[in-house]
């Protein structure tokens, strides 16, 4: 990468001295003969760095430097002088200036500190791009403790820049959608529009014209002309939600979007270009429907660039706790209301639910704790869990009585029968349900029940 350095002194001989010795070491180097034309330049052109007689006609070398860090703080700004003197030191580096340097310049002395002022200027600009990121994270409610999710939002990071075109897979309310704005805020696209669509919500009859459009007359009641939601995202992001539900036909021409970045809309002829980048999302296991012949795999491979697998709730339950409160806090905000603490038995009996529903349900779960919760702690009986499970699980964990590991065990215990009942005695289908495995299901109806497998109990 080449550096931008901006040369301003109203001496021509110094100016030129200067810039020549710098071209010869790789820099590209522009000239200014005053503060006013410098300012001039840097709007047109920008640069890395500027090096800034102290003394001209007009405003001087201090004026600019302050001129410039209100402008942009990231340029880092050296200041030349023959009269140097500590005073005048000090009070450049109190402006912000990077570094001072006396007339005649040593040249030898001046490249490394140059070098030590470009390399200040890209460490401000990663510390930049980071802080955006943790705030863009932070709106899209990007909350984890757990490794699984950290790995998740790593590749999302390392995924946004490019326009490749990604496949996420999760159960139903893992938050794919969450993931796919976050991919689209993070992306050199985030000033353009996301638009999402849900393929499962829309009638077959009707696909192919919300995602391609119609003209005019292409058939019954189209009056007139209307753009479907690839044109609708040209220049930004396409989310395309359970892709795996997706017809034949629709899946045909999504593939020649994909190819050749056209489209035909629904009784037209003409080929539209479009320029987007498509993310997809799906609770099924595509490569099963692809060997099952549901789903075409050339569309397959194109979709499945880059994957990114949301594990559920039930998984990562370290991500729970912190979910739960960024929810409440999120649904306290939204009702008016002053903040409400999580108490410690909410949290066990949080922590000690199935969730079929992953982080969907838990939002659902703290949005009425906002509403009905009458003091300022939620407690369990605030979050309403309904199910069989759950509600043994709060019983257990309200018997103070009993030593709390006691109770987690109790409540933990009826959990997984809960699930193996629900299963119809299916211990496999019960452990991928809990996330476990089923050898880790053995072992605790074995703690628990000897060589039963526990069913008839509880």
């Amino acid at each position: 990468m080449t550096h931008k350095l901006l040369i301003v002194d109203d001496e021509v001989l110094q100016r030129g001295m200067l810039a020549g010795f710098l071209r010869k070491q790789g820099f590209e180097v522009r000239e200014a003969s005053s503060g006013e034309e410098a300012l001039e330049q840097l709007a047109r052109e920008g640069a890395d760095a500027v090096l800034s007689d102290q003394r001209m006609p007009g405003m001087g070398g201090l004026e600019l430097l302050r001129r410039v860090r209100e402008r942009n703080p990231e340029i880092s700004v050296l200041l030349l002088t023959a009269f140097g003197s500590i005073e005048n030191a000090v009070q450049a580096m109190r402006e912000g200036a990077f570094g001072y340097i006396t007339k005649p310049v040593d040249l030898d002395a001046l490249l490394p500190q140059l070098r030590q002022a470009l390399e200040h200027r890209r460490l401000l600009g990663e510390n930049r791009v980071l802080r955006e990121r943790l705030d863009r994270y932070e709106q899209s409610g990007l909350v984890c403790e757990s490794e699984a999710m950290r790995q998740v939002y790593s590749l999302v990071s390392r995924a946004a820049p490019s326009d490749s075109t990604v496949l996420i897979q999760g159960e139903s309310g893992t938050g794919k959608e969450v993931i796919a704005r976050s991919l689209h805020r993070l992306s050199a696209r985030t000033e353009a529009p996301f638009v999402a669509v849900n393929v499962g919500a829309i009638p077959e009859s009707l696909l192919e014209s919300e995602l391609f459009g119609h003209e005019k007359g292409a058939f019954t009641g189209a009056d007139r002309q209307r753009l479907g939601v690839i044109e609708r995202a040209r220049g930004g992001t396409l989310f395309i939600d359970e892709v795996g539900d997706m017809p034949a036909a629709a899946q045909l021409k999504l593939l020649r979007v994909l190819q050749e970045r056209v489209i035909e809309r629904v009784g037209g002829s003409e080929e539209v270009p479009v320029d987007l980048r498509i993310l997809a999302a799906t609770h099924r296991e595509l490569e099963r429907e692809v060997r099952q012949g549901r789903f075409r795999q050339d569309l397959y491979y194109r979709l499945n660039v880059v994957r990114i697998e949301i594990p559920p709730l039930r998984a990562r339950r370290e991500d729970l706790a912190p979910l739960a409160r960024y929810f409440l806090r999120r649904f306290c905000e939204r009702l008016g209301r002053g903040e409400l603490e999580l108490s410690a038995r909410a949290i066990d009996a949080l922590q000690a639910g199935s969730w079929p529903g992953n982080v969907r349900e838990l939002s659902n779960v703290m949005e009425r704790a906002a509403v009905l919760c009458r003091g300022e702690t939620v407690g369990p009986a605030d979050l309403g869990l309904s199910d069989k499970g759950s509600e043994a699980t709060v019983s257990w964990l309200e018997r103070e009585d009993l030593p709390l590991p006691r109770r987690l065990e109790l409540a933990e215990r009826d959990l997984v029968l809960a699930e193996i009942r629900a299963q119809g005695g299916n211990r496999s289908a019960a452990a991928r349900r809990l996330g476990l495995s089923e050898k880790n299901i053995r072992d605790r109806l074995r703690r628990w029940h000897g060589d039963s497998d526990g069913t008839e109990l509880a």
